[in-house]
């Protein structure tokens, strides 16, 4: 029997957690019941991937489909469930593991995106020039990730008619909200469009929500508008089920369980991730940060196709 495995972030809010596993058993729907679907979490949450995992073994699983709901690459998606897998690999070696992707940079994003847009409001293809887009990410210690919300924010800009569009984050790295917001300020914004780069409410979605009076109170002289995070959209489905389908196929692209940098970082930290270690949702930065650049493991994203015609 195959098992797919979701694995979700987690969250110390029940309700993100809650969010997660509704997600998924209406996705459960598209595979028949040859298969087996199952939700654990990395942290804050239960069962655990190396639970997850034995649920699935338990249940006559022979293969077991790994795939993280995760945005962008970063430490958990390329230490922390390899390092997981590594270890069940040894418990139950007559299982096949296939570790999928991670969601990315996926062209369904931006469809996503421009919906969350349109329910607030705006006509991302007849925008004014003093609106801005601050394209807000969790952050985090992995610079691929950072670097790819930039990526997204650019794309952002060429399939829409924003003249700004701007990445921020909400902790760890910088710029954070407020450097965010000031810039497009300074570049010309009378009203700024904060559109969360996540997938499911949690701690910082919901700080967020509370930030909004202050940051009116703050910057009195500019409108702002607060768009919701991805959700249950449907195009959410699409992307996680394109990327269980590419595994079951076995055309994974790039993943980090055949990663030669990890194997060496392996070495060099205690991998075995703990589901209860202390430190908030805001606060990523772990000791063993994972700089990530090296060409042959810089990960195939979709490119931008540049619009023809100048903006001005």
């Amino acid at each position: 029997m195959k098992a797919i495995l979701f694995v979700g972030h987690g969250s110390r809010d029940q309700e993100g957690n809650q969010q997660v596993r509704e997600f998924i058993r209406e996705i459960r729907k598209t595979w028949d019941d040859s298969y087996l679907v199952e939700t654990c979490f990395l942290e804050f949450e239960r069962p655990t991937v190396q639970q997850g995992i034995e649920l699935c073994v338990e249940k006559g699983a022979s293969h077991i489909i790994v795939i993280p709901i995760m945005l962008l690459q970063a430490g958990h998606s390329k230490i922390h469930i390899p390092a997981a897998i590594d270890e069940a690999k040894k418990l139950y070696p007559l299982v096949q593991f296939t570790y999928g992707r991670p969601i990315g940079v996926h062209e369904e994003t931006f469809e996503i995106l421009k919906t969350r847009l349109t329910e607030i409001g705006e006509d991302v293809e007849s925008t004014e020039d003093d609106t801005a887009v601050l394209l807000l990410g969790r952050g985090g210690s992995d610079p691929d990730a950072n670097s790819d919300l930039y990526k997204i924010a650019r794309l952002l800009w060429e399939k829409t008619n924003y003249k700004i569009v701007e990445p921020a984050f909400m902790g760890v790295t910088n710029p954070l909200v407020n450097e965010g917001i000031e810039r497009c300020i300074k570049l010309g914004a009378k009203k700024v469009i904060i559109l969360p780069y996540f997938l499911f409410t949690g701690i910082l979605i919901k700080r967020l929500e509370e930030l909004m009076v202050p940051i009116q109170n703050q910057y009195a002289a500019v409108e702002f508008k607060l768009a919701d995070y991805f959700g249950y959209h449907p195009k959410l489905q699409t992307i996680l089920i394109d990327r269980v389908e590419e595994a079951i196929r076995d055309e994974v692209k790039m993943n980090c369980d055949t990663c030669q940098y990890r194997l060496n970082v392996m070495e060099h930290m205690d991998h075995h991730h703990h589901h209860d270690h202390d430190h908030g949702e805001d606060h990523h930065r772990h000791d063993h940060d994972h700089h990530h650049s090296h060409d042959p493991h810089y990960h195939d994203h979709e490119h931008a196709v540049q619009k023809a015609g100048d903006r001005g």
